[in-house]
């Protein structure tokens, strides 16, 4: 009965769809056509590495040719003197040594007297530094510059990606806020087409920072802005520095294991010889278009594979029916409509039953249980002797120095830094395994608050991912271990029905619910902050909301107070919530944010500067990461 009325819940309300984000990628496309178009003729594109993908996602190479790209090239530092078109376009990011190497580029065709035109087009925008170092280089007189603004990437229906994975580390390690405007910038464009977003809630340094410039373009451009709709009703900041344990916690929905195993890049995954079973690979676009990958993308992994079981014996069904055929013309009707469809869908479900073993086979292997134990034991802060001591195992025998890196890192998280004579006795032996070169790793880890020491005699609590003080115990109450009680993020129940959840933290397999995910839920419950204040002392960068409905004139007239003068009533807004994580989110808490819409009958749109992952954080910010 409980079960059935929590379905009943979890439906998706009634006339509620998903915001129609097509019209991102249309304005993007047209934006880098009618760059090109401004260099007629034949020309090369040099594309930067990480540009591929995400302009693969707005602009196929059809598009490229119709405009008169010739040859298309990934940028290398080795691209100088290679014969081509008189005229070569370069779409890169505006790094310093990106444009050192596009000196060169240039200074080399001058050697040899190869005459060419020269286009640089920033993405997405154009930056004082990378320009000095052409001026510095002596190549400005030979190139036109250029700005497309690529904003958000709709990777699907409801993940919007501004691809920017560099953001983390330059703005929480370096402090560098260059990215705060082009953050900002992309919601300025997301509500000249979409209508004003009526509340505003921000959590952490970032958020506020991107909100006050967002306002601050917004009041540039009010003119221009249509206040009447409000498309999208709530819009969530959150910093990522709010919550680190989140990312750092290994990963056990399927999209989340697909991108910890093979790696998601611009919402594509390629599967090589051991899921296709063939000498060659496969690209899939792993979105809601493909249903077989929507049915299971948000299942813990447990329930996966006996989907796909059951799915691949109705298809079965399917090319069987074939043979219950009479007429030649209910063949013909099959095989011109249905074939190609079943064939489809077989090679879909190979790869995902593939993908799965493979996944199986890796987790069974190298003692994943004994790991995501320890995992688990150190979010709950018990037994933390024998958790120190797994560690130190794992450093002994040499094993990922990532996944070694993690369980540090969640050690000082939950526990508000590590113990002096514990941290020095474990930094000693990491970089004795791993290498002295990783000091450098440990510091950056310390700047972000990550990684941190305990400093003996004070015992005051600190926000959660700043350096702590307190005794020499590491089980004293943590700053951590109060969001835990307040927040209620670690379930008390320890039979979790993986198959039919009832709360997020099935997405880590009932112990630990993420903490960014349970503010977002607290932030719609309560319409804010009030009455959270035990809560936001411990989050770093603060926290700030403001209310952009206006009242409508209707509502003024036909609303009066005590006095008898008009009282302001809010507008009623759209329960569509854009959640935007600054420095990435991971893919677990993406589909914790879908089943609370669900829940909840709110529709999430999940934002973010980049899709990241354990690893893909960590190897930001370390020296000499892991080939």
């Amino acid at each position: 009965m409980l079960r059935t009325s929590l379905k009943s819940k979890m439906a998706a309300p009634s006339g509620k769809k998903f915001p129609d984000f097509l019209r991102l990628k249309v304005l993007a496309r047209d934006d880098l056509t009618s760059l090109l178009d401004q260099m007629p003729g034949r020309k090369d594109l040099v594309i930067d590495t990480d540009l591929m993908k995400p302009l693969d996602r707005i602009a196929n190479v059809s598009v490229l040719k119709q405009r008169g790209v010739d040859k298309i090239f990934k940028f290398d530092n080795s691209l100088k003197s290679m014969q081509g078109c008189e005229q070569r376009i370069y779409l890169v990011r505006p790094r310093m040594t990106t444009m050192k190497s596009i000196a060169d580029h240039i200074n080399s065709d001058k050697n040899i007297n190869f005459q060419r035109k020269y286009n640089i087009i920033f993405v997405p925008r154009k930056l004082h530094t990378a320009v000095s170092v052409l001026e510095y280089e002596g190549v400005m007189g030979y190139v036109t510059l250029s700005e497309l603004r690529l904003d958000f990437i709709p990777l699907d229906k409801d993940v919007l990606s501004l691809e920017l994975p560099e953001f983390f580390k330059t703005f929480y390690l370096e402090s560098d806020q260059t990215w705060i405007h082009t953050v900002a910038k992309s919601l300025v464009r997301l509500q000249a087409l979409m209508g004003e977003i009526g509340h505003v809630h921000c959590i952490g340094k970032g958020a506020k920072m991107t909100n006050d410039v967002m306002n601050y373009l917004m009041d540039r451009s009010s003119s221009d802005q249509d206040f009447s709709r409000h498309e999208i009703g709530s819009l969530i900041l959150i910093d990522r520095d709010v919550d680190y344990v989140t990312p750092l916690c290994s990963q056990l929905t399927y999209e989340g294991l697909l991108d910890e195993t093979f790696g998601i890049k611009c919402g594509t995954i390629e599967f090589g010889p051991e899921v296709t079973g063939k000498q060659q690979t496969a690209k899939l676009l792993l979105n809601s278009d493909d249903q077989i990958f929507e049915d299971v993308r948000n299942r813990h992994f447990s329930n996966v594979l006996g989907y796909l079981s059951s799915k691949a014996k109705s298809l079965q069904q399917d090319f069987d029916k074939r043979h219950d055929l009479k007429s030649v013309g209910d063949m013909k009707d099959f095989v011109a409509n249905e074939l190609r469809r079943l064939k489809e869908q077989k090679a879909v479900l190979s790869h995902h039953i593939g993908a799965c073993e493979q996944i199986l086979g890796k987790k069974t292997k190298g003692g994943f249980e004994d790991y995501l134990q320890t995992e688990h034991s150190l979010l709950e802060g018990t037994s933390v002797r024998d958790n120190v001591s797994y560690i130190e195992e794992l450093i002994f025998k040499q094993d990922n120095m990532l996944k070694t890196l993690k369980l540090i890192c969640l050690l000082s998280l939950t526990q508000n830094g590590i113990t002096p004579s514990t941290y020095k006795s474990l930094k000693t032996q990491y970089l004795q395994s791993h290498g002295f070169e990783q000091l450098v790793t440990f510091s950056n880890l310390k700047s972000l608050g990550i990684l941190t020491e305990q400093e003996a005699g004070s015992q005051a609590a600190t926000p959660l991912n700043k350096v702590t003080s307190g005794v020499a115990a590491m089980t004293r109450r943590s700053t951590f271990k109060s969001l835990c009680k307040k927040l209620s993020l670690i379930p008390k129940s320890e039979d979790i029905d993986l198959k039919n959840p009832t709360d997020m933290s099935y997405v880590f397999s009932g112990a630990y619910t993420p903490l960014s995910c349970k503010l977002v839920e607290q932030v719609l419950t309560r319409g804010g902050f009030t009455g959270m204040e035990e809560i936001t002392k411990y989050l770093p960068g603060g926290v700030h909301t403001e209310n952009h409905v206006k009242a409508s004139k209707e509502n003024i007239s036909s609303s009066k107070d005590k006095t008898g003068k008009s009282a302001r009533q809010d507008r009623p807004v759209s329960k569509v919530v854009l959640v935007y994580f600054l420095g990435g989110c991971t893919h677990s808490e993406i589909a914790a944010l879908r089943f609370l819409g669900k829940l909840k009958g709110y529709v999430f749109i999940i934002a973010t500067t980049a899709i990241i992952n354990s690893a893909t954080m960590l190897e930001s910010v370390m020296e000499r990461p892991p080939i």
